[in-house]
C-alpha cells in the first residue's frame, strides 16, 4: 500500500504535500522526520498537510511540520505553493486558508505569481516571544560583531539583523549560535539582511527547527517589516533570496503581503510502512 504525496517549491524553499482532506491517518512527528530525511525519505524544508478547514470561511486547513518534527504556525512559502494548487484545483483565482496563524487570504496575480496576505506583524516582546521586556527594534543579542536584531513575528518568531556583507558571514554556524540564546525561549528564525537600495534588500535565513534554506517566505516578510521600522526601507520591498526573489508589502494596517512564484517539482507515492513511524 501507498499515499500520495506533492512535491513542491517556492524559491527552492521545498515541501511535501499530504492531501488529507479525504481521510488518511495522522500525520506524526516521526513520520514527518522520516519523509523530511534527504537520503532515506523525500526530503523538505517543511511538510504541508491539507485538511478540511475547522473555520466555515476557510477552503482548506493546512498543517506544517519541520524537518525536525517540530511544528510551525506559519509558512509563508509553503502556503503560497499550496494555495497555487487549490487555485488551481478549483479554477479561482481567491481562496482562504486556514493555519494556526489564523485566516490568510490568497491571490492569483494578472501575471501568474501567487500572493498571499500574511496577517499583521506583531511587534510585542510578548508576542514574538522573548525572555523579558525590551525593545523589538533593538534586542540585546551580540555575537561576533552582530549586535541588535530586530524581533518580529509572522506567527513565527524571527530575528533580522542587518549586515554592511551577506558574502562575509557564516550564516549557517551564526545562526545555529545564536537561536541558543536565552533571550529565546521558545529559538527564532535567524535572518540576516544586506541593504541593496531604499527598497531592495539581500536576505538569508537560518530557520527553526530547518536549518539554512534557499528561501523563507516569513522571514522576508520579517525581514521587510524590520527594515522599515529602521527607516532603511519603504513599506513595499524587493528581497533576493538565494533561491530568487519575492516583494513584500507591509500596509498601513499592519498586515503583511508577500508575492512570488511557486513550482510543482514532481508527484509521487511514499511507501504504506512509512507511517508505522
Amino acid at each position: 500500500m501507498t499515499f500520495a504525496f506533492r512535491k513542491m517549491h517556492g524559491l527552492g524553499n521545498d515541501f511535501v504535500v499530504l492531501d488529507r482532506r479525504s481521510g488518511g491517518g495522522a500525520v506524526t512527528p516521526a513520520l514527518a522526520r522520516v519523509i523530511g530525511d534527504r537520503h532515506t525519505g523525500v526530503g523538505f524544508d517543511q511538510l504541508i498537510v491539507i485538511q478540511p478547514p475547522v473555520d466555515p470561511m476557510a477552503d482548506a486547513r493546512l498543517t506544517f511540520f519541520n524537518t525536525d518534527g517540530s511544528m510551525s504556525a506559519a509558512c509563508g512559502n509553503g502556503t503560497r505553493c499550496v494555495a497555487k494548487l487549490l487555485l488551481d484545483e478549483a479554477g479561482r483565482d481567491q481562496l482562504i486558508v486556514e493555519t494556526d496563524r489564523g485566516l490568510l487570504d490568497c491571490t492569483r496575480t494578472s501575471d501568474g505569481l501567487v500572493s498571499v496576505d500574511m496577517g499583521v506583524a506583531l511587534l510585542d516582546w510578548r508576542d514574538i516571544p522573548l525572555g523579558r521586556a525590551v525593545d523589538t527594534l533593538q534586542v540585546p543579542i551580540s555575537v561576533e560583531g552582530l549586535r541588535e536584531p530586530v524581533a518580529t513575528s509572522m506567527g513565527n518568531p524571527h530575528l533580522t539583523f542587518f549586515v554592511e556583507s551577506l558574502a562575509a558571514l557564516d550564516v549557517e554556524r551564526l545562526g545555529r549560535a545564536i537561536q541558543q540564546d536565552a533571550m529565546l525561549p521558545e529559538s527564532a528564525n535567524v535572518g540576516f539582511a544586506q541593504v541593496i537600495g531604499p527598497d531592495h534588500l539581500r536576505l538569508r535565513v537560518y530557520e527553526r527547527g530547518a536549518g539554512l534554506t534557499r528561501a523563507c517566505g516569513s522571514g522576508a516578510c520579517a525581514a521587510a517589516v524590520a527594515a522599515h521600522r529602521r527607516g532603511l526601507t519603504g513599506r513595499q520591498v524587493t528581497l533576493d533570496l538565494d533561491g530568487g526573489r519575492l516583494q513584500v508589502e507591509w500596509l498601513r494596517d499592519g498586515h503583511v503581503l508577500m508575492t512570488g512564484p511557486t513550482a510543482t517539482s514532481f508527484t509521487g507515492t511514499l511507501d504504506a510502512t512509512l507511517a508505522a513511524a
